[in-house]
């Protein structure tokens, strides 16, 4: 089988967990390679996810790397198992690798926690919003069609079967940002009231009147899979997505998080009476802001 000319997330991700199960276990890439009769070429593309591992191999080297960890070792195999296919592979024409890993990762989620200072995020913008926001001119999207059926795609993660937990922290600066007019910035302030009302959705304004740390941590995206380990933090940079999988860097970042959330306002809850609003909230925030549009 010849090298992968183009490397999912997952796929990287798997390398990146064997180099590490092989590096605390004190051993070379040579030395592991010559415990299940691999070469040490070969295990290294492993690592560097430019080739596949038969599930046996996997488990081998699970064995010699000290690795008794079921759920962990259950969750590499199922990795390293995975075709990799879903609603997104209709996309894997028009769209970049990395909206794909992105797609993948929110499917395969039992929790997305996400933080925008500027936008609503992509999971929570109504089409007309996503509309003007790929035809600003100076944003230079391509395939604008077919980025804006893949984002609302996307959204479907939100209300399938056993759904994520979704809670999103979204800077006051992004519900004043402007792409299309006013009818579409009132259209996308009721969809955060709807989508606010769904029972695995909880979104926080993080208000003006607030500290500066949102300002600090930048917009970022920690999505959860059933094995917490195997966690990823997705960064929005000019370049493009940066996934993060480094155990300090999804701890620093869980905690950014809880900081982040601890300081807005109080989530979105329709279902409260409105005497139960006496304290400025997000509802609140929200609510005030669709007079003013």
């Amino acid at each position: 089988m010849g090298l992968r000319t183009t490397i999912s997330e997952r796929q990287r991700r798997l390398g990146f967990e064997l180099r590490n199960l092989r590096e605390q276990a004190g051993l070379t890439a040579g030395q592991a390679a010559e415990a299940i009769g691999m070469g040490r070429v070969q295990l290294s593309q492993i690592e560097t996810a430019k080739t596949t591992i038969l599930t046996e191999r996997l488990l081998e080297l699970c064995r010699i790397y000290g690795c008794t960890e079921k759920p962990y070792v259950e969750a590499l195999v199922a990795m390293s198992e995975s075709t990799g296919k879903g609603w997104w592979s209709a996309y894997k024409k028009p769209m970049e690798s990395d909206a794909l890993s992105l797609a993948e990762l929110e499917a395969d989620a039992v929790a997305v926690r996400m933080h925008q200072a500027l936008l609503i995020p992509g999971l929570f913008q109504t089409d007309d919003y996503a509309r003007a926001l790929f035809t600003s001119p100076r944003l230079g999207f391509e395939n604008i069609e077919e980025a804006l059926k893949f984002r609302m795609e996307r959204q479907h993660v939100l209300t399938r079967d056993n759904p994520p937990s979704v809670h999103a922290v979204i800077h006051e600066a992004a519900l004043h940002m402007r792409f299309g007019g006013a009818q579409v910035a009132r259209g996308q302030l009721l969809r955060l009231l709807e989508l606010g009302g769904l029972p695995n959705v909880t979104i926080q304004i993080y208000p003006f009147t607030a500290l500066a740390h949102a300002a600090l941590s930048g917009n970022f995206v920690h999505l959860v899979p059933s094995t917490p380990q195997l966690s990823t933090v997705v960064l929005e940079q000019p370049s493009g997505p940066r996934y993060l999988s480094d155990q300090a860097q999804l701890a620093q970042y869980s905690a950014l998080f809880e900081h982040l959330a601890e300081s807005a306002l109080h989530p979105i809850d329709v279902s409260l009476p409105p005497e139960a609003h006496s304290e400025k909230d997000s509802l609140a925030l929200i609510q005030h802001l669709l007079y003013t549009v």
